[in-house]
Protein backbone atom coordinates (compact mmCIF):
# COMPACT_ATOMS: atom_id res chain seq x y z
CA UNK A 1 0.00 0.00 0.00
CA UNK A 2 0.91 3.64 -0.11
CA UNK A 3 1.19 3.95 3.25
CA UNK A 4 3.42 0.91 3.72
CA UNK A 5 5.74 2.21 0.98
CA UNK A 6 5.88 5.78 1.94
CA UNK A 7 7.25 4.79 5.49
CA UNK A 8 9.32 2.32 4.00
CA UNK A 9 10.92 5.56 2.22
CA UNK A 10 10.90 7.51 5.07
CA UNK A 11 12.39 5.09 7.51
CA UNK A 12 15.48 4.31 4.54
CA UNK A 13 15.89 7.77 3.79
CA UNK A 14 19.04 9.58 4.51
CA UNK A 15 18.08 13.18 3.62
CA UNK A 16 17.75 15.90 6.15
CA UNK A 17 14.49 14.58 7.13
CA UNK A 18 16.05 11.43 8.28
CA UNK A 19 17.30 13.53 11.29
CA UNK A 20 13.97 13.34 12.78
CA UNK A 21 12.68 10.79 15.50
CA UNK A 22 11.16 7.90 14.18
CA UNK A 23 7.91 8.51 15.62
CA UNK A 24 7.81 12.01 13.71
CA UNK A 25 9.25 10.24 10.28
CA UNK A 26 6.51 7.31 10.82
CA UNK A 27 3.68 10.01 11.45
CA UNK A 28 4.66 12.05 8.67
CA UNK A 29 4.29 8.75 6.43
CA UNK A 30 0.76 8.45 7.50
CA UNK A 31 -0.39 11.97 7.10
CA UNK A 32 1.16 12.09 3.54
CA UNK A 33 -0.48 8.43 3.19
CA UNK A 34 -4.14 9.86 4.52
CA UNK A 35 -4.10 13.16 2.38
CA UNK A 36 -2.90 11.73 -1.07
CA UNK A 37 -5.64 9.14 -0.63
CA UNK A 38 -7.88 12.18 -0.11
CA UNK A 39 -6.41 14.24 -3.45
CA UNK A 40 -6.62 11.09 -5.37
CA UNK A 41 -10.43 10.21 -4.37
CA UNK A 42 -11.19 13.98 -4.72
CA UNK A 43 -9.98 14.63 -8.21
CA UNK A 44 -12.06 11.10 -9.23
CA UNK A 45 -15.11 12.38 -8.14
CA UNK A 46 -15.54 16.34 -8.57
CA UNK A 47 -13.93 15.74 -11.78
CA UNK A 48 -17.35 12.91 -12.64
CA UNK A 49 -19.30 15.31 -10.76
CA UNK A 50 -18.52 17.90 -12.69
CA UNK A 51 -18.49 16.60 -15.74
CA UNK A 52 -22.38 15.46 -15.14
CA UNK A 53 -23.05 19.02 -14.16
CA UNK A 54 -21.75 20.54 -17.34
CA UNK A 55 -24.03 17.82 -19.92
CA UNK A 56 -27.15 19.00 -17.55
CA UNK A 57 -26.47 22.54 -17.88
CA UNK A 58 -27.13 21.71 -21.99
CA UNK A 59 -30.05 18.97 -21.35
CA UNK A 60 -32.19 17.65 -18.42
CA UNK A 61 -32.01 13.90 -18.99
CA UNK A 62 -33.66 11.57 -16.41
CA UNK A 63 -30.63 8.30 -16.53
CA UNK A 64 -27.93 12.18 -15.53
CA UNK A 65 -30.39 12.98 -12.80
CA UNK A 66 -30.06 9.62 -11.45
CA UNK A 67 -26.34 9.37 -11.54
CA UNK A 68 -26.24 12.51 -10.45
CA UNK A 69 -28.52 11.98 -7.13
CA UNK A 70 -25.74 9.14 -7.37
CA UNK A 71 -22.76 10.78 -7.41
CA UNK A 72 -24.59 13.62 -4.74
CA UNK A 73 -24.59 10.71 -2.17
CA UNK A 74 -21.18 9.92 -2.91
CA UNK A 75 -20.34 13.45 -2.94
CA UNK A 76 -22.12 13.82 0.60
CA UNK A 77 -19.88 10.01 1.99
CA UNK A 78 -16.85 12.23 0.71
CA UNK A 79 -17.35 15.56 2.41
CA UNK A 80 -18.20 13.80 5.63
CA UNK A 81 -15.21 11.97 5.55
CA UNK A 82 -12.73 14.36 5.55
CA UNK A 83 -14.26 16.48 8.17
CA UNK A 84 -14.00 13.46 10.61
CA UNK A 85 -10.01 13.42 9.19
CA UNK A 86 -9.94 17.49 9.63
CA UNK A 87 -11.70 17.66 13.25
CA UNK A 88 -9.41 14.74 14.18
CA UNK A 89 -6.26 16.68 13.49
CA UNK A 90 -7.75 19.89 15.20
CA UNK A 91 -8.45 18.34 18.58
CA UNK A 92 -4.81 16.93 18.77
CA UNK A 93 -3.80 20.26 18.02
CA UNK A 94 -5.84 21.67 21.04
CA UNK A 95 -4.38 19.00 23.39
CA UNK A 96 -1.30 20.58 24.78
CA UNK A 97 -0.66 17.00 26.22
CA UNK A 98 -1.13 15.01 23.78
CA UNK A 99 1.11 16.95 21.21
CA UNK A 100 4.32 16.59 23.85
CA UNK A 101 3.67 13.08 24.72
CA UNK A 102 4.40 12.38 20.64
CA UNK A 103 7.99 12.73 21.45
CA UNK A 104 8.23 8.94 21.81
CA UNK A 105 12.16 8.90 21.64
CA UNK A 106 12.74 11.79 23.96
CA UNK A 107 10.54 10.45 26.46
CA UNK A 108 12.02 6.92 26.26
CA UNK A 109 15.27 8.37 27.10
CA UNK A 110 14.07 9.58 29.83
CA UNK A 111 13.20 13.33 28.82
CA UNK A 112 10.05 13.90 28.10
CA UNK A 113 8.69 17.49 26.43
CA UNK A 114 7.11 19.91 28.81
CA UNK A 115 3.32 20.24 27.86
CA UNK A 116 3.97 23.47 25.96
CA UNK A 117 7.42 22.58 24.15
CA UNK A 118 5.46 20.97 20.98
CA UNK A 119 6.46 23.01 18.12
CA UNK A 120 7.71 20.49 15.64
CA UNK A 121 5.00 18.27 15.60
CA UNK A 122 2.66 20.87 16.00
CA UNK A 123 3.86 22.35 12.76
CA UNK A 124 3.83 19.27 10.84
CA UNK A 125 -0.28 18.96 11.94
CA UNK A 126 -0.79 22.01 10.90
CA UNK A 127 0.81 21.61 7.53
CA UNK A 128 -1.50 18.88 6.55
CA UNK A 129 -4.69 20.14 8.47
CA UNK A 130 -4.12 23.04 5.83
CA UNK A 131 -4.16 20.38 2.90
CA UNK A 132 -7.12 18.69 4.28
CA UNK A 133 -9.00 22.11 4.87
CA UNK A 134 -8.17 22.85 1.29
CA UNK A 135 -9.88 19.53 -0.03
CA UNK A 136 -12.86 20.46 2.22
CA UNK A 137 -13.53 23.95 0.76
CA UNK A 138 -12.67 22.29 -2.91
CA UNK A 139 -15.63 19.59 -2.09
CA UNK A 140 -17.94 22.06 -0.08
CA UNK A 141 -17.91 24.50 -3.15
CA UNK A 142 -18.47 21.52 -5.24
CA UNK A 143 -21.62 20.40 -2.88
CA UNK A 144 -22.83 23.49 -3.75
CA UNK A 145 -22.73 23.29 -7.10
CA UNK A 146 -24.76 20.39 -7.01
CA UNK A 147 -27.35 21.90 -4.89
CA UNK A 148 -27.80 24.93 -7.06
CA UNK A 149 -27.69 22.45 -10.31
CA UNK A 150 -30.39 20.21 -8.15
CA UNK A 151 -32.86 23.27 -7.80
CA UNK A 152 -32.25 24.42 -11.13
CA UNK A 153 -33.04 21.19 -12.68
CA UNK A 154 -36.26 20.86 -10.03
CA UNK A 155 -37.22 24.32 -11.62
CA UNK A 156 -37.18 23.04 -14.73
CA UNK A 157 -39.20 20.08 -14.12
CA UNK A 158 -42.25 21.81 -12.19
CA UNK A 159 -42.10 24.30 -15.53
CA UNK A 160 -42.61 21.34 -17.82
CA UNK A 161 -45.35 19.34 -15.66
CA UNK A 162 -47.03 22.76 -15.54
CA UNK A 163 -47.37 23.57 -19.15
CA UNK A 164 -48.57 19.46 -19.29
CA UNK A 165 -51.54 20.35 -16.91
CA UNK A 166 -52.15 23.30 -18.79
CA UNK A 167 -52.39 21.30 -22.13
CA UNK A 168 -54.10 18.91 -19.94
CA UNK A 169 -56.90 21.79 -18.99
CA UNK A 170 -57.33 23.25 -22.25
CA UNK A 171 -58.08 19.93 -23.80
CA UNK A 172 -60.55 19.20 -21.50
CA UNK A 173 -62.63 22.90 -21.79
CA UNK A 174 -62.29 22.33 -25.47
CA UNK A 175 -63.93 18.66 -24.75
CA UNK A 176 -66.75 20.08 -22.54
CA UNK A 177 -67.48 22.33 -25.10
CA UNK A 178 -67.65 19.75 -27.74
CA UNK A 179 -69.90 17.33 -25.33
CA UNK A 180 -72.01 20.41 -25.48
CA UNK A 181 -72.51 20.60 -29.19
CA UNK A 182 -72.77 17.22 -29.85
CA UNK A 183 -75.56 16.85 -27.03
CA UNK A 184 -77.39 19.42 -28.76
CA UNK A 185 -77.13 18.27 -31.92
CA UNK A 186 -78.24 14.67 -30.60
CA UNK A 187 -81.62 15.93 -29.09
CA UNK A 188 -82.75 16.88 -32.67
CA UNK A 189 -81.31 14.07 -33.95
CA UNK A 190 -83.45 11.54 -32.34
CA UNK A 191 -86.20 10.35 -33.83
CA UNK A 192 -88.91 12.08 -31.94
CA UNK A 193 -91.82 13.96 -33.79
CA UNK A 194 -91.62 17.85 -33.53
CA UNK A 195 -92.50 20.65 -35.55
CA UNK A 196 -89.10 21.40 -36.66
CA UNK A 197 -88.78 18.44 -39.23
CA UNK A 198 -90.06 20.19 -41.70
CA UNK A 199 -89.00 23.56 -41.34
CA UNK A 200 -86.71 24.44 -43.64
CA UNK A 201 -83.99 26.66 -42.16
CA UNK A 202 -83.85 24.31 -38.95
CA UNK A 203 -80.61 22.64 -39.62
CA UNK A 204 -79.07 25.86 -39.56
CA UNK A 205 -80.28 26.84 -36.68
CA UNK A 206 -79.51 24.07 -34.94
CA UNK A 207 -76.36 23.92 -36.18
CA UNK A 208 -75.51 27.34 -35.43
CA UNK A 209 -76.91 27.09 -31.82
CA UNK A 210 -74.38 24.06 -31.60
CA UNK A 211 -71.44 26.17 -32.69
CA UNK A 212 -72.24 28.98 -30.33
CA UNK A 213 -72.66 26.83 -27.44
CA UNK A 214 -69.02 25.18 -27.77
CA UNK A 215 -68.08 28.59 -28.87
CA UNK A 216 -69.22 30.36 -25.76
CA UNK A 217 -67.95 27.55 -23.09
CA UNK A 218 -65.05 26.87 -24.46
CA UNK A 219 -63.99 30.74 -24.79
CA UNK A 220 -65.25 31.07 -20.86
CA UNK A 221 -63.21 28.27 -19.93
CA UNK A 222 -60.35 29.36 -20.97
CA UNK A 223 -60.92 32.71 -19.88
CA UNK A 224 -61.39 31.59 -16.45
CA UNK A 225 -58.32 29.74 -16.98
CA UNK A 226 -56.16 32.78 -17.72
CA UNK A 227 -57.81 34.77 -14.80
CA UNK A 228 -57.14 31.81 -12.20
CA UNK A 229 -53.37 32.13 -13.77
CA UNK A 230 -52.88 35.74 -13.73
CA UNK A 231 -53.59 35.54 -9.83
CA UNK A 232 -51.36 32.97 -9.24
CA UNK A 233 -48.18 34.89 -11.07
Amino acid sequence: TILVYELQERLRSVSPAAAQPFEFRALEAVLISVVGSLQSDEEVLVSLVQNLLAFLEESVDRSKLRELLQYSKRLSRFEQKVLNIRDAIDEVLEQDDDLAAMYLTQKRNGNPRAADDHEDVELMLETYLKQVEEIVNHVENVSSHVRTTEDVVNIILDSQRNSLLLLEIRLTILTVGLSTGTFLSGLFGMNLVNSLENHPDAFFVVSAIAFTAIFALTFAGLRAMRNVLRKIN
